[in-house]
């Protein structure tokens, strides 16, 4: 199979880890190096996907193919940051208002609820709801497209730009099959029985009453998306559409060279997903060109990932998609960087069920793209690092080279509301530099051996320093100075009860811990923010503690809203007792956590539950299921309550 190098011309988008750091120890093992290589054509690329596709084959289909029976949606990452400004200058006039939290400033993330300050726009009773901040109502709605066949509708995210909204929904299927997915000739149109995961994009215009504008399909499901300027990029994944008849029983070898044969058969459209713009007479199909596809030097993966490009000023056309034939399942991105990370498959017998093999040593393949020119992102290298990644916290980019933590070896607890395991764990955690080196992103520094026998539950990058959280039965909150990337180290540690399991940057050397309380075992006990100073050695001056509760910014960072100024933050807060969720108002000043109030929608229902909030001018807005309340942020009183309109 002929394959080159693939340069820094080619598009592509940067796969991130997430990690943890603790008190210098044995490194966890290193990951081999890693880099892309391209294609010269269609054909070597269809022998390339053949070779790797029939070495995965069983005697009942295909290895790797789409999970089943768990009807269950692909993880959508979620982070913190301000929204874009809109391309129409209005934001220049729009009053003082939070955007979503996200991971990069100036590098919008969806959510289901954006702002630019004039507008609100959300999501909720399968519908798109307009309000007018201003008078406090709502303006327009619109009926967005449900789920056909049995292709349920995933939880959709929106981004905004100007008056356009996009709508990405991910859509998985329930399929009662106990191996992959039938043929695609055997799929419905409408992802029936036995359908795909897909992804929707809905274009809608804002100028006015909203109206679609333009819709993409595809069937491949929805990993995540990052929006720069009026620019987004949409990744997903998908596996090969390839028809295998059923099992026949006590005919296993013929089975099994059957399934190799028909691999061997497949066209190259088995593997590139298709994205089909528009509908009716202007529907147009584009698929991925053969020399935009690229895959790891060491090995071809059977899964498919892409990257596809949009405008949302020019409307949704040609997607210009880039694709990896390897896994991906994190999104990082920066105003000129993307990284998509993933984890490479184990050789086909490693860590399969049925099997004593085994597994190799786990790792994260990182792939770095660059996002400054408008169009197709350009592939600019690949690495690995040993272990896994939490989410897109664990990385950060900084004068070029990637920070990334992450965690390696078996983690056995415990779980958030769970005693600890006896046994020790032989886990521990690692931040590691990759610096650019041609088309390879190579390891540079680490700093390994922090908290033995737990894992990561944060991590926060602020600017040369690191901080990271890892738990067992005590939170150790490390700091690493990564001033110096071939030579970073713990300069602090501190170790509290409970845990954090996000980190907020606060002034003055400060640093807000969003997590759980737990006792001297490890068992949580509720809801803890804590304040840190982190300026010298790290020390706590400051929490506050509610009982038998948690909150959904622990492990959806969008959840969180924080207003610098006058440094209120909020978050949705539950409990077993409460039947629904509220938002719970807390007061950050130097060396105090006070509680300010909380805010509840009606009744004490899931629909009910406070699931976003934001603020604009002296008005803090909630958002659940159900409707939007407006808040006074001085005194919490009451000024609205905007009911939405349900699907």
């Amino acid at each position: 199979m002929r394959a080159r190098t693939l340069a820094p011309l080619i598009p592509s988008a940067a796969l991130l880890l997430s990690g943890c750091a603790g008190s210098p120890g044995p490194a966890p093992r290193e990951a081999p190096p890693m880099r892309l290589v391209a294609y010269d054509g269609c054909g070597p690329l269809l022998d390339g996907l053949r070779r790797a596709t029939a070495a995965r084959v069983d005697s009942y289909g295909l290895h790797d193919g789409e999970p089943l029976m768990d009807g269950a949606l692909p993880k959508v990452a979620v982070p913190g940051g301000a929204a874009p400004a809109p391309a129409d200058g209005r934001a220049a006039k729009a009053p003082e208002h939070t955007g979503t939290n996200t991971r990069e400033p100036g590098v919008d993330e969806p959510d289901i609820v954006k702002t630019d300050g004039r507008r609100i726009v959300a999501l909720a009773g399968g519908r798109l709801q307009v309000i007018d901040p201003a008078t406090r109502r709502i303006t327009h709605t619109l009926r967005l497209a449900q789920g056909r066949g049995r292709l349920p509708g995933g939880r959709s995210q929106l981004l905004l730009s100007g008056d356009r909204a996009l709508v990405l929904t991910p859509r998985s299927p329930y399929v009662l099959y106990e191996r992959p997915a039938p043929p695609s000739d055997l799929v419905p149109p409408d992802g029936g029985p036995g359908g795909r995961a897909q992804t929707e994009l809905t274009l809608v215009d804002l100028s006015g009453a909203p109206r679609v504008v333009g819709r993409m399909t595809t069937e491949s499901a929805y990993v995540d998306a990052r929006q720069n300027g009026s620019v987004v990029r949409v990744v997903v994944r998908s596996t090969p559409r390839i028809a295998f008849p059923p099992y026949e029983q006590q005919a296993r070898e013929k089975n099994l060279a059957r399934n190799k044969e028909i691999v061997q058969k497949a066209p190259v459209d088995a593997w590139l997903p298709a994205f089909t713009v528009g509908e009716g007479k202007d529907r147009k199909t584009y698929r991925t060109p053969c020399d935009q596809v690229s895959r790891p030097a060491s090995y071809t993966g059977t899964t498919m990932l892409t990257v596809l490009t949009f405008d949302l000023l020019g409307g949704l056309g040609d997607p210009s998609p880039v694709g990896i034939a390897a896994n991906g399942e994190t999104v990082y991105g920066t105003g000129s960087s993307l990284y998509v990370t993933g984890t490479p498959p184990a050789p086909f017998g490693q860590g399969s069920s049925g099997t004593d093999a085994e597994p190799g040593p786990e790792r994260t393949d990182v792939h770095k793209f660059d996002v400054t020119a408008p169009g197709r992102p350009k592939y600019v290298a690949s690495g690995s690092v040993s272990g896994h990644l939490l989410n897109q916290y664990a990385m950060s980019e900084l004068s070029g080279n990637l920070r990334i933590a992450t965690t390696a070896g078996p983690t056995f607890g415990p779980a958030p509301g769970t005693a600890p395991a006896t046994t020790a764990s032989p886990s521990q955690s690692a931040v590691r530099v990759l610096a650019r080196e041609g088309a390879r992103l190579n390891e540079v520094g680490q700093v390994g051996g922090l908290g033995k026998g737990e894992r990561i539950y944060s991590v926060r990058f602020v600017g040369p320093l690191a901080y990271v959280v890892t738990f067992r039965q005590v939170d150790p909150l490390y700091v690493v100075d990564l001033n110096d990337p071939r030579r970073p180290r713990v300069t602090g540690e501190l170790k509290i009860s409970g845990y954090s399991a996000y980190l907020h940057p606060m002034a003055d050397g400060r640093l807000l811990g969003i997590g759980q309380d737990a006792d001297a075992a490890g068992r949580t006990r509720g809801l803890q923010a804590s304040l840190f100073d982190v300026r010298g050695t790290p020390r706590r001056v400051a929490a506050y503690r509610l009982p038998g509760a948690s909150s959904q910014a622990e492990f959806e960072p969008h959840a969180f809203t924080y207003v610098p100024g006058t440094g209120l933050v909020v978050v949705p807060v539950s409990s077993p007792l409460q039947g629904g969720g509220e938002a719970l108002a807390l007061r950050v000043t130097g060396t105090d956590i006070r509680e300010v109030g909380r805010i509840r929608h009606l009744g004490k229902g899931y629909a009910d539950s406070v699931q976003r909030s934001l603020v604009i001018g002296d008005t803090l807005w909630t958002f659940s299921e159900e409707g939007a309340r407006a808040t006074a942020t001085t005194t919490l009183t009451d000024q609205a309550w905007l009911p939405f309109t349900p699907g």
